[in-house]
């Protein structure tokens, strides 16, 4: 059985020192936005239904419900961020679709006010291909919340955004240890065992090696 519940207490608590409508804009992103909270957790929701394994299984799950709490973290931040009442004037600049649709609602959402679409959710029952996705997917949140990070002073939401940026990172850990011990099946077991999966071509022009008189080999890249 598959049971959710709401917990009223937050994962972290969220606060702001002032209110900041075109911030809260900004913050729209990780709403609705193509690398937001609920793409996430419906991409692992989505993954998790053909799982064999239930360890695996559980991780997506659990992983999807958190990032449903970041969401309503997002979300409680955008209200307090916005400050005011249904006004435009209010906002200097920025998407202003919450005030003529939404009525302040924190909506789904991206900064630039387009909706957002299961196009976002990428699955394709091969556990190695999705969780290669997942990783690249929390990497790309990472990025995001570092470009806001990086656009506000509030010392109050950047204790937010700092919190969510660490679980970003801990959710990438987890799935790159689950495809470690998976990296084996799947398409990586059925595909890419001829010697055609180990080659490197140099179509550079010159290429490594190119007055060289050596074989080609690829490039070497330090830890």
């Amino acid at each position: 059985m598959c049971l959710f519940k709401h917990e009223k207490e937050l994962f972290h608590p969220v606060a702001i020192e002032r209110p900041n409508p075109q911030y809260a804009a900004l913050l729209q992103e990780q709403l609705g936005g193509g690398n937001g909270e609920l793409k996430a957790a419906m991409q692992y929701m989505s993954q998790s239904f053909r799982i064999k394994d239930a360890r695996i299984k559980d991780l997506f799950l659990d992983i999807a419900a958190e990032e449903l709490g970041h969401m309503e973290m997002v979300a409680q931040t955008i209200n307090l961020l916005n400050g005011h009442h249904v006004d435009a004037e209010a906002v200097e600049a920025g998407e202003i679709q919450t005030h003529v649709l939404l009525g302040l609602n924190p909506g789904l959402i991206n900064a630039s006010g387009y909706s957002w679409t299961g196009d976002y959710v990428t699955v394709t029952g091969d556990l190695c291909a999705d969780l290669l996705s997942n990783i690249a997917s929390e990497q790309r949140a990472k990025v995001v919340y570092e470009y806001l990070y990086r656009q506000i002073e509030d010392k109050k939401v950047r204790e937010t955004i700092d919190f969510l940026l660490n679980r970003e990172e801990a959710h990438n850990q987890m799935f790159r240890d689950a495809f470690n011990e998976v990296q084996a099946s799947g398409s990586n077991r059925d595909f890419g065992t001829t010697k055609a999966a180990t080659m490197y071509f140099s179509l550079s022009n010159p290429g490594p090696n190119a007055f060289s008189g050596k074989d080609v080999s690829a490039p070497k890249f330090s830890k």
